[in-house]
């Protein structure tokens, strides 16, 4: 296996596939939930406006506190605010640049890039024409796109927008995407193939030699079904990445960046042919980039498992236990790509490239960095991937300074409900409530106001603000000494009790289980549905200032919480 003939630009498109598909896919987007939540008995929400404070100064945080009004708006008010904060756009985005990044690590891969030359001087030598040659790869290439997008929307079609929304917390389907991925990722590592029947790839290929905008169609299917093999499982982990976004469009909008990635090169290969004796030749490097997929493919799959791990509390695939295994798998990648192992399928490997080479160091590093997280280390670049830090057995890191900043709340409560449900989720130096009518007592006793975070145990970003926002100081000094932390997971599976299990008025389904009420809540009373969304209440329920979502500037959150207690305090009379 050669990759010294690899020329740079084509390295480097190789270098951004492999580092895109890792950060890329570690920081997903807000889990959406599906609205088939509960009616709450505090249903009394009231909502009273303040302007932000813009700084952390304590002048104008009081300044900021005298904009507060006594007259409460309207639910719809808070909801149009709290829509503002949707972060559909963002996820809609990610979907399309996984699936334009997945497209064109399909280029590269055996079953497609030698196909690159041969495709474009069929057109150039049938067309006749230069102009009538680019004019078929033009069609050729929508087709392509045609027939991905279309697969993209069957998918919605066939699952509903509602199914898609509850992929992303369901355990089934959580499962069934892990054991999917790994059937993937052993697919690529070379223990089989994954093909479609010959037969169909037959009838298409007679289709295609008919001539018109039919025939080019249907060469278009050909390449389809014929690279399945290769174009299979990226397509297979795409579509499972989109749907579990739990977005309409998600699906379609996936296979739409897959396809233009690959009908791109057709068209400007066409138009100017004589790029391609600039290509690479082909040779075993093509193996290699279909080994490290597969590796990625394994480590994607571990995703899965943990989100039914920690909804279902299992209790067995802790944050080290996971760290372990994708630093087994990181190891194993590295050795890989230095030639101390070699699958079945792969070439000899006499020396190593200097693009091997750069791609192995970045995969050993990326194995050091992880290796502390099994002591506590909070390993914030990948934070939303890992488990909660409350499920590390073992950690050495000193939250000593942190855990002593959180007073302990007392009051006539004696037993926090459902609190053993949450143990996972605890964070260092904070004293958690997870009932919404417990908090409102605690709020009035205590004199502080309410923080609620809806959050989830699969909620990527929710990780990501607590490693990257809660864990500053200052953060960490407001949230445990200035509030009453409610967290309420909207993916709880635990049942409620007969008594409380009810039909809701916002969806007209019924409410079975914690994640249920509390999503429902979240829906219809604030007209949101993703997490984390923060809202801050006193102990009226009245709604402070404006709800915001994940934003990962800690200066924003820092006068996000400033101006609600400055508000709290301007309503209660303090000064």
């Amino acid at each position: 296996m050669n990759l010294l003939s690899i020329k740079p630009a084509y390295s480097f498109m190789l270098a951004i596939i492999i580092v895109f598909s890792v950060f890329l896919s570690a920081e997903p987007v807000t889990a959406g939930v599906a609205q088939t939540t509960d009616t709450v008995s505090t249903a009394d929400l009231e909502f009273t406006d303040v302007k932000p404070a813009v700084t952390t100064d304590s002048a104008k945080v009081a300044r900021a506190a005298d904009s507060v009004t006594a007259k409460p708006t309207s639910i719809k008010t808070a909801g149009a605010v709290a829509t503002k904060d949707a972060e559909q756009p963002k996820t809609l985005w990610q979907i399309f640049i996984a699936g334009l990044v997945g497209g064109f690590a399909a280029l590269l891969m055996p079953c497609i890039y030698p196909l690159l030359p041969l495709t474009v001087s069929f057109f150039t030598k049938k067309a006749g024409s230069r102009s009538k040659g680019i004019w078929h790869s033009i069609i050729y290439g929508v087709s392509i796109i045609i027939i991905y997008v279309t697969l993209g929307f069957l998918i919605t079609l066939i699952f509903g927008s509602d199914a898609l929304n509850a992929l992303a917390t369901n355990g089934v389907f959580n499962m069934f995407f892990f054991l999917l991925l790994i059937v993937f990722g052993a697919s690529f590592l070379g223990a089989f193939e994954l093909t479609l029947p010959s037969s169909l790839a037959n009838k298409l290929d007679q289709n295609s030699d008919k001539g018109g905008m039919a025939g080019l169609f249907f060469m278009a299917a050909t390449l389809v079904v014929v690279s399945f093999s290769c174009t299979g499982p990226i397509i297979g982990t795409l579509l499972v990445e989109a749907a579990s976004k739990g977005e309409r469009l998600a699906p379609a909008l996936g296979m739409f960046g897959f396809s233009l990635a690959l009908a791109i090169p057709f068209t400007i290969f066409a138009l100017f042919p004589s790029l391609l004796k600039s290509l690479p030749k082909s040779g075993g490097w093509l193996n290699s980039v279909k080994v490290v997929l597969g590796f990625l493919e394994l480590g994607f799959a571990l995703k899965f498992l943990s989100n039914v791990d920690l909804a279902y509390h299992w209790n067995w695939f802790d944050r080290e236990v996971f760290l372990s295994l994708w630093i087994a798998l990181g190891i194993f990648l590295f050795l890989y790509l230095i030639g101390k192992i070699k699958f079945s399928h792969d070439s000899d490997l006499p020396y190593l490239s200097v693009p091997r080479t750069f791609f192995a160091v970045i995969v050993f590093a990326f194995v050091v960095y992880m290796v502390p997280g099994l002591w506590g280390a909070p390993l914030k670049s990948i934070s939303g991937f890992l488990p909660p830090t409350a499920t590390q057995d073992f950690n050495l890191t000193n939250l000593t300074e942190v855990a002593d900043a959180a007073p302990e709340q007392k009051g006539s409560i004696v037993q926090k409900k459902n609190e053993k449900l949450f143990v996972n989720g605890k964070h260092a130096g904070f004293n958690e409530w997870y009932d919404f009518d417990q908090a409102l007592q605690v709020s009035k006793e205590l004199n502080k106001p309410i923080l609620i975070d809806f959050t989830g145990w699969n909620c990527a970003n929710c990780r990501k603000m607590e490693a990257d926002v809660w864990s500053d100081k200052e953060v960490h000094k407001r949230l445990a000494n200035d509030f009453i932390l409610l967290e309420l997971y909207v993916d709880e599976k635990t049942e409620l009790p007969a008594g409380e299990q009810v039909v809701s008025k916002f969806s007209g389904k019924k409410i079975k289980t914690i994640g249920n009420k509390w999503s429902d809540f979240e829906a219809s009373k604030f007209n949101v549905n993703s997490q984390p969304y923060y809202v801050i209440v006193n102990a009226k329920g009245e709604v402070l200032v404006p709800p915001q979502g994940a934003n990962y500037s800690v200066q924003n959150y820092i006068e996000f919480l400033d101006s609600g207690k400055a508000a709290y305090e301007k309503n209660n009379g303090r000064n």
